[in-house]
This record gives C-alpha cells, sequence and structure tokens, in this order.
C-alpha cells in the first residue's frame, strides 16, 4: 500500500487530486451534514450545474476558470436562497430553474466556441488532469478558508440547522448564517468540479452524511464520521482510478456507494442488538 501511495504521489498530476481532494473531500463532509439535516441536498446538484455553465464562460474568454466559476456560483447560491425565502417559487422549483438554465446556456457557449469537444466530457465528469499549479494554490487557500469558517462559526451553523425558529428566537441572524452555508457549499462545489465533474460534485457531499448518519446521531460525531469516510472514500476512489484507469470522480462515488452500503449493513445490526 505505502509503494502504491509512493508511485502515486512520484506523478504530479495525482499529487495534485490527492491533495485538493483531501481537503475538498473535508470540506464537502462538514458541510453535508447541515445541507442534508436542513433539506438542502438538491442546492449541491443545481450550484454545480451553474458551475458548469461558468466553466463554460471561463472557456470561451480564456480565462483562469476558477476565478470566473467562483463568483457566478456563489452569486447564484445567494440567489437561490434569496427567491426560496421570498418568491412564489419554492425550493426545488427554483432549484430546477437554475441549474437547467445554466446547464443549457453552458452548452450553448461551447458548442459555439470550441465546439462539443472533450472539454464537455471533463466538465461533467471531471478530470484530475485538469487542474494546474494555480488552480491547486487557489484551491487549497479556499478550502482553508472554509474550514476556518465553519470552525469559528460552527455553535451558530449548529443552532440553524437544528432549529432555525429557535436560533432567530435566541438573537442568532439564522438569515446571514444560512448565507454563510450557501457561500461555503458554493466553493466547495467549485473547488470539487474540477476533478468530480458537475454531474458527480454533489455525491461527495451528499454520501458521507448519509453514511455516517446510518450508525452516529449525534452531531458532532456525524461530522466527524463523516469527515473520516469522507476522505478515506477519496483515497480510495484515487487508488481505485489509478491502479484501474476508471474516471476518478465515477471511482470515487463508487467508494461512497459501497461504504453507504456497509454502513447500513452495520446499522441494522446495532439495531437488532439494541432491540
Amino acid at each position: 500500500m505505502f509503494e502504491l501511495l509512493a508511485e502515486m504521489f512520484s506523478y504530479t498530476f495525482m499529487a495534485r487530486a490527492i491533495l485538493v481532494g483531501l481537503l475538498v473531500s473535508l470540506c464537502s463532509a462538514l458541510l453535508g451534514v447541515s445541507l442534508v439535516l436542513k433539506r438542502y441536498s438538491m442546492i449541491g446538484d443545481g450550484l454545480a450545474h451553474v458551475g458548469f455553465g461558468a466553466l463554460a464562460l471561463a472557456t470561451a474568454m480564456h480565462a483562469a476558470p476558477l476565478l470566473v466559476s467562483v463568483p457566478v456560483v456563489v452569486l447564484a447560491a445567494f440567489l437561490l436562497l434569496r427567491v426560496n425565502e421570498q418568491s412564489k417559487l419554492k425550493g426545488d422549483a427554483a432549484i430546477a430553474l437554475i441549474s437547467t438554465s445554466s446547464m443549457a446556456i453552458g452548452v450553448l457557449v461551447i458548442s459555439m466556441t470550441t465546439g462539443m469537444n472533450a472539454d464537455v466530457h471533463n466538465y461533467l465528469f471531471g478530470s484530475i488532469l485538469a487542474m494546474s499549479r494555480g488552480d491547486v494554490y487557489l484551491s487549497m487557500a479556499l478550502s482553508f478558508a472554509v474550514l476556518l469558517l465553519f470552525a469559528l462559526f460552527y455553535n451558530k451553523i449548529f443552532a440553524v440547522t437544528f432549529d432555525e425558529t429557535f436560533a432567530r428566537a435566541s438573537g442568532i441572524r439564522a438569515g446571514a448564517y444560512n448565507m454563510l452555508i450557501a457561500l461555503l457549499t458554493a466553493l466547495v462545489i467549485v473547488l470539487g468540479m474540477r476533478m468530480m465533474g458537475a454531474l458527480l460534485i454533489t455525491s461527495l457531499i451528499i454520501f458521507p452524511a448519509l453514511t455516517s448518519m446510518r450508525l452516529c446521531k449525534k452531531f458532532k460525531s456525524v461530522i466527524f464520521c463523516s469527515a473520516c469516510v469522507s476522505t478515506l472514500c477519496l483515497l480510495c476512489g484515487l487508488i481505485l482510478s489509478y491502479v484501474y484507469g476508471t474516471p476518478a470522480g465515477a471511482s470515487v462515488v463508487a467508494a461512497n456507494i459501497l461504504a453507504f452500503a456497509i454502513f447500513c449493513i452495520l446499522g441494522s445490526l446495532k439495531a437488532r442488538i439494541t432491540a
């Protein structure tokens, strides 16, 4: 195992993928718990589609992908929350409207500029070869920012996640912290899309949280378990991709599916033992 890891790290693109992937998987696992409990699970899918459109626009402009997609996806996250709170267009309908529109715009932009080539496949399903050195540095900086903000406002995020009405009554600005969760989610979506792709990045957010909830019941234990599951599945997925030549994003998702199945079995056994 150690020899295999050493061999993988000897390749620059694999070292970049592992480094960025571990940071993004950790960030996504922490946020995923709040998103699942607040029933915002599909917001990640919607923002990923927006990210696809933003990446297509960056390609057409010959601009740095992350520098274009980060502000666009952040604005989309704020727009989704505002529409959900103040408009007659609620929840899943707002996400579907924005995500499908962004996907269509992205496909049109790519088809009229570079043509429907391998770039579309990379954007939809991810590619570990797509990350440049600049992307790695920016991804690391944003990942550390996400982890720092989550740690600083952990108690407020906890309160807003479990009982937003009580949080408002306690004087907590629930709207501001919902915006913070949306901001952090948008950053994680953009960072993970380069490797996982627009169609698979949501799994990196949702699967670890759902998996951990099969066994753990307390918020802190779910977050800790989710972080461990997410990083382990990311590493296993990249190893699978390296050894068998499978797509990195799909391999990571397959590892998460296996972990979910194992935790479901363990959860059932635990329930029978304690019954």
